[in-house]
This record gives C-alpha cells, structure tokens and sequence, in this order.
C-alpha cells in the first residue's frame, strides 16, 4: 500500500493573495443592471441574516436550491443563473446533489466565475486544481469548526486508551454477563494517555488545535508529520518533534491521529501498520478513504493497533461490518464537525470570503492558490 507523504495541510498552503479582480467596480454581465450574481447553492441562511442581508446589498443573490447532476448541468449550459461571479455553499449537508466537482461540471461553469465559497473542512470531492486551471478559488471552512473537530478527536483518543467502545456496548446490551466481564477486565488492559505520545499526521488548524488540547489535558508529548516544518507550533506545543518521514512517526507513536486532507491516495496500509508501535492507536477525524480498512482489521487482529476511532470511513455512509461490530472500534457517524458553532461559523466564513475577494481584497480561506492560473 502507499507509503505517500501527506498531503498539504489547511494551515500550511500559500498566503492568500491580495485580488486585483473586483467585480463590485465591473460591468460583470448578470441578471441585475447594476450588480455582479453570486449563486446560492442549497438550503437558506439560518444564523447570519445580518450579514447575508450584507451580501444581497453588494450582490443579485440567484438560488439553485438542492437540485440533482443532470438539472444542475443543463441549468449552467443554459445560462439559467446569468454570468455569475461566485458560488456559496453554505452547508454541508446541502447544495452538494450535484455530486463532483470535476471537469465535467467544472467546464460549464460561466468565464464570469471567479471564486467558489463552501462549507466544511473537507475538499475531497472538488477538484480544486481543475477550478484553479479555469481560474477559480477555492474557500474550504476548516477553521470554523475547528474546535467541534478537534474535541471529537480527543472523545475518540479516550476512547482508544480506556476502551469506552467495550464499555458502552457491554453496558447497552442489558446483558449482566457482558457487564460483568467489562467491568472486571477492563482495567487490565487500558491506559491513561498522559506522558505518551501522540502522533499528528497534518499540523493544520485542527492537528494543531487537537496536540495543543492533549498536551494541556492529558500531558502527551507531540510529534508530527507534515509537508512543512512549524518551528513555531513546536514550542507552542512545548516541544514538539517533527517526524521527516511517515515511517518516523509511526515508529514513534503511541496513538497517531490523521487530520490531513484526502487527495486520492491511500496513506495507511499494510505497509505503513507495519512500522507502527505494537499496541498503538489509530484515530481518523480526516477522511476515510485515507485508510486501508481491510489493512486496519489485519492490525487489530494481529495487535498492531490496539485500538481505534473512526469519524470517517471508506465507503460512507456504509460502515465497514467488521470494524463496527469490534469492541476495540468507536465508530461515528461523520459528524466530528457537526455542532451549531460550526455551522454558524460556515455560514459567515464563506460569505466573508465572497465580499472580501470579489470586493478587491484577499481570499480568507483559499486552498489552492498554488496552482491558479497567472493572468497578466
């Protein structure tokens, strides 16, 4: 299986770059005489009506609502929502029926578009290259839900060193038996994480939030891998160690969190469970398809992995049947970012990016800079 350095993380991309494009001082074609569209894509604003009545004074908001492929692809082939200038998605939940963005969709986009808004932390099912081939940014969320992702890692770290998963199914059996043997076995065989290690694959906002929580709670020690070296976030985190390599990391962790995005390719298979600590943990707040499940259930059966805590899976919202049924597995549903902080803070973030980049600032939360076109 791969053996691939992670991918970037959200905290480590380029700087936003200052906007020379603003369309609030053009003639941008549109269906409103007088000011630049932006789409809509799903359900209506629940939170931030102040700012979001902002938004419709600087721009003719159209609405796609919650419409499949096929519609949403004959809809931008006949130029139903005008020249538009941006997208926003404020959910995660909704506004995404139309599936992937990739080159099919991507390429029916109007030239006019120069910025596309979502929620959530995740990216894995936009292209984001294709949109910066064609000129377009790309604004993930991560940072308002930091906080909710980051204490559903530590709930699932607990979980991994106390084996809470053997507790509770024992406990929500009703079975006296199942309860007994819980409750007089499990102290031999759990743990308590202070003064070990913990391993953080991607020093985002959220690996980075994460480590800082362990280390404040519980005393762990952090080491990390990522593309990039933060000398900073070290000694913030009292001493972190950067790992150079994967193999590094693993080899020297007694719980490895994955908080690093997903840009298809497998990070943790057969090969890589191999050079972990025997007996340590795995927790995924990331995405699913980041790990070979398969691989995973070889190493908690052959006590490699001790433990584990998936927010994320494979095939979702299909949960892998021998990893849900283990009672060294807490699985969840994804909703490791799914608290009304967060969605508030979807809400607002994206359209402060609509106003600040198409207003002739900076993008506040762009994620592939690196690759957008240079215009002359």
């Amino acid at each position: 299986m791969s053996s691939a350095t992670p991918t970037p993380r959200d905290a480590g991309l380029p700087a936003p770059a200052t906007n020379a494009f603003s369309p609030l001082s053009s003639s941008a074609s549109s269906p409103s005489a007088t000011k630049p569209t932006v789409l809509h894509l799903g359900d209506d604003i629940r939170w931030n009506h102040a700012l979001y009545k902002e938004l419709g004074e600087k721009f003719h908001i159209e609405r796609s609502y919650s419409i499949g492929r096929e519609e949403f692809k004959a809809a931008l082939e006949e130029r139903r929502w005008g020249d538009f200038v941006g997208m926003y998605r404020p959910f995660w939940n909704t506004g995404g029926e139309m599936g992937n963005w990739d080159e099919e969709l991507i390429s029916l986009l109007p030239t006019s578009c120069k910025i596309y808004a979502s929620a959530g932390a995740g990216f894995d099912w936009v292209d984001t290259r294709t949109l910066a081939a064609h000129g377009i940014i790309y604004c993930n969320a991560a940072s308002a839900c930091t906080e909710s992702v980051a204490d559903t890692a530590i709930f699932l770290l607990l979980a991994t060193y106390r084996a809470f998963p053997w507790s509770f199914l024992a406990a929500r059996s009703c079975n006296p038996h199942a309860f007994h043997a819980a409750n007089q076995n499990i102290a031999a065989v759990t743990h308590n994480p202070n003064g070990t290690v913990l391993g953080v694959i991607g020093l985002g906002k959220i690996g980075f939030r994460l480590a800082h929580k362990a280390v404040l709670a519980f005393e762990m020690r952090v080491a990390y891998h990522d593309v990039v070296r933060s000398e900073g976030a070290e000694r913030e985190l009292g001493g972190a160690t950067w790992c150079a390599t994967l193999e590094e990391l693993l080899r020297a962790s007694d719980c490895v969190v994955l908080a690093t995005p997903f840009e298809g390719r497998v990070l943790l298979g057969r090969t890589e469970f191999q050079h972990f600590k025997k007996g340590a943990r795995l927790v995924n707040i990331a995405r699913g398809k980041l790990v070979d499940e398969e691989a995973l259930v070889e190493a908690l059966d052959g006590g490699i992995v001790s433990a584990a805590g998936l927010d994320v899976h494979a095939d979702e919202p299909n949960v892998h049947p021998r990893l849900a049924t283990r009672d060294d597995v807490m699985v969840l549903s994804h909703t490791a970012g799914a608290s009304v902080e967060s969605h508030v803070g979807f809400e607002r973030l994206g359209m402060e990016n609509l106003i600040s980049y198409l207003g002739g600032g900076e993008a506040l939360t762009p994620v592939n800079m690196q690759w957008l076109k240079k215009k002359d």
